[in-house]
C-alpha cells in the first residue's frame, strides 16, 4: 500500500512517460476513489483517459463520481458507448442525476442514451424536484421492509437487493402503498431472534422530511440527530427516497463556500478555484467591487463637506483611516458571528433584542478599552515620539468618537443580517464589504459631529 495520494500521481506520471498504464489497475485497489480522482485530474487529457480505462468496472464508477465536471465531460466524450454504459450502470441514481444536472445538454443526451429505460425514468423523476429541495439530493435506492416480516425474512431480503442500494444499515418499514411506518437498523436485527417480528423491533417515531423541504435544513439535521440517513416522503406520507450523510456533506460544503464568497463580495461560482477561468473569476468579482466603489462616493462627499473644518485642524485628518478601519472591523466581527449563528439556526429574528443587548455590552467594553489604549498611544507615541501638534482635547475627541463608532458599528453589524433574513434575503450578503461601507459613512458623521462640538470647528 502506498503512503499517500501524492504517490499515485508520481506513479501515474511515470506510467505516462513510459506510455504504459496497465499497472494502474493493481495500484488503484489500495486507494479510495476520491484520492484516485484527485491524482487523475492532474494528468493531461490523453493520460487521464488511458489511466481511467485501466480501472475495474466498480472502481471506475466510484472514481467517476468524485471527478470534477470538466473531467467527467472529457471522459464521456472519449469513452465508447459500451464503456460509458458500464460506468453509468454502476452509478447510484442520485449521483447520476447530479451528473446530468451539471453537464451540457449534448453530453447529457449521450448519457441518457446509454441508460436503461427504468433508470432513465428514475433520473428524470429526481431532476423534476427544485434544485434546493431535499428531493433533489435524495436517492430512491433504499431497503424497504414490511412490519409482518420476521428477522430471518428481513435478512433474506437485504441479501437479495442490498448490493444495489446506497445503504443497508438503516432499513425502512413501509406499507404496501409505501407509507412510512417505522425504521430499523441492521444492528437491531442482529441482536434479535430470527423469528421476531419487525413490528416488535422497529422504531415508530421516525424523523423524516418532505421532498420540498430545504436541502440545507436536511443536511444540518445530520449534525443534530447523528443519523446516517433520513427518509424523504411525499405530500401523502409515502416513502420516495432517502438522503444519506455523504450527500449532506456535499450540500454543506456547497452552502458554506457560497456563503464565504458572498461575505467576501464575490458572486458564487460553481467550479474550484484552479478550474475557473480568468474571465469567469473577473465576472464574479467585478459587480460588487463596482457597487462598493460607487458607494464610497458617500464617504467622499462627507469628507468634502467638512473640508474647511479639516483645513483648520489638519491633525484630525490623520485619524480618519484608523477610525474607519476600526468601525469596519467592529461591524464585520458582529456580522460574521450573527451570520454564522443564523446559518446554524442558533438564532431567529425573534432573538434580535437579545442579540442587540449582548452586542451593546460587548461593544461598550471594546469601545472603552480601545479608547483608553488609543488615548495612551496618542500621548506617548504621537505627541512625545513624533511631536505631533495634538492637544489633549483633540485626543479626547478622537477617543470619544472611537468609543461611539464601535458601539454603532456592532449594532449595524448584528441587526442588518437578521433584518435581511427576515425579509427573505441571504444574510451573507450583509457581510464585511457591505457593512463596512455603511459604517464608514456613519463613523465619519460621528467624528465630525463630536469634533465640531468639542473643538468648535
Amino acid at each position: 500500500m502506498l503512503e499517500s495520494p501524492d504517490h499515485i500521481l508520481i506513479e501515474l506520471k511515470k506510467m505516462a512517460d513510459e506510455g504504459k498504464f496497465t499497472p494502474f489497475r493493481n495500484i488503484a485497489e489500495h486507494y479510495e476513489a476520491a484520492d484516485l480522482a484527485w491524482a487523475l485530474g492532474r494528468l493531461d487529457d490523453r493520460s487521464l483517459v488511458l489511466a481511467f480505462r485501466m480501472l475495474g468496472k466498480e472502481s471506475a464508477a466510484k472514481v467517476f463520481v468524485e471527478m470534477e465536471t470538466d473531467e467527467q465531460e472529457l471522459l464521456i466524450g472519449a469513452l465508447t458507448d459500451r464503456e460509458l454504459r458500464a460506468v453509468v450502470d454502476d452509478l447510484y441514481l442520485d449521483d447520476a442525476a447530479d451528473l446530468i444536472e451539471e453537464l451540457p445538454a449534448i453530453v447529457v443526451k449521450r448519457i441518457l442514451k446509454n441508460t436503461d429505460p427504468q433508470m432513465r425514468e428514475q433520473i428524470n423523476a429526481l431532476l423534476r424536484y427544485p434544485k434546493d429541495s431535499a428531493g433533489s439530493i435524495m436517492t430512491p435506492e433504499y431497503i424497504a421492509l414490511r412490519r409482518t416480516m420476521t428477522v430471518a425474512e428481513a435478512f433474506d431480503r437485504i441479501r437479495k437487493i442490498g448490493l444495489d442500494k446506497e445503504t443497508v444499515y438503516t432499513c425502512y418499514v413501509v406499507t404496501k402503498s409505501r407509507r412510512l411506518e417505522g425504521v430499523i437498523t441492521v444492528k437491531d436485527l442482529l441482536m434479535a431472534e430470527l423469528d421476531d417480528k419487525i413490528e416488535s423491533l422497529m422504531e415508530r417515531d421516525v424523523v423524516s422530511f418532505k421532498t420540498l423541504d430545504d436541502r440545507e435544513m436536511v443536511a444540518r439535521a445530520f449534525d443534530k440527530y447523528d443519523f446516517l440517513a433520513f427518509p424523504i416522503t411525499d405530500g401523502e406520507g409515502r416513502l420516495v427516497g432517502i438522503v444519506t450523510v455523504d450527500d449532506a456533506m456535499d450540500v454543506l460544503q456547497e452552502e458554506t463556500t457560497e456563503d464565504i464568497e458572498k461575505m467576501a463580495a464575490i458572486l458564487p461560482g460553481d467550479k474550484p478555484y484552479l478550474k475557473t477561468g480568468v474571465f469567469a473569476t473577473f465576472k464574479n468579482r467585478i459587480p460588487w467591487l463596482l457597487i462598493l466603489m460607487i458607494s464610497a462616493t458617500v464617504t467622499g462627499r462627507i469628507i468634502a463637506g467638512f473640508e474647511a473644518a479639516l483645513a483648520a485642524q489638519a491633525a484630525l485628518i490623520a485619524f480618519i483611516p484608523m477610525l474607519m478601519d476600526t468601525a469596519g472591523n467592529s461591524g464585520s466581527q458582529a456580522s460574521v458571528t450573527v451570520i454564522r449563528a443564523l446559518s446554524l439556526q442558533e438564532l431567529r429574528f425573534g432573538d434580535i433584542f437579545k442579540v442587540v443587548w449582548k452586542e451593546l455590552r460587548v461593544s461598550l467594553l471594546c469601545g472603552v478599552f480601545l479608547s483608553l489604549a488609543n488615548f495612551i498611544k496618542i500621548l506617548l507615541i504621537d505627541r512625545l515620539l513624533f511631536g505631533s501638534p495634538i492637544s489633549i482635547m483633540m485626543a479626547a475627541a478622537v477617543c470619544l468618537t472611537l468609543c461611539f463608532i464601535v458601539v454603532v458599528a456592532k449594532f449595524v453589524g448584528c441587526t442588518l443580517p437578521m433584518g435581511a433574513k427576515k425579509i427573505g434575503l441571504d444574510p451573507a450578503v450583509m457581510a464585511s464589504p457591505f457593512i463596512t461601507t455603511i459604517v464608514d459613512a456613519i463613523s465619519l458623521l460621528i467624528y465630525f459631529a463630536i469634533t465640531r462640538v468639542m473643538l468648535g470647528i
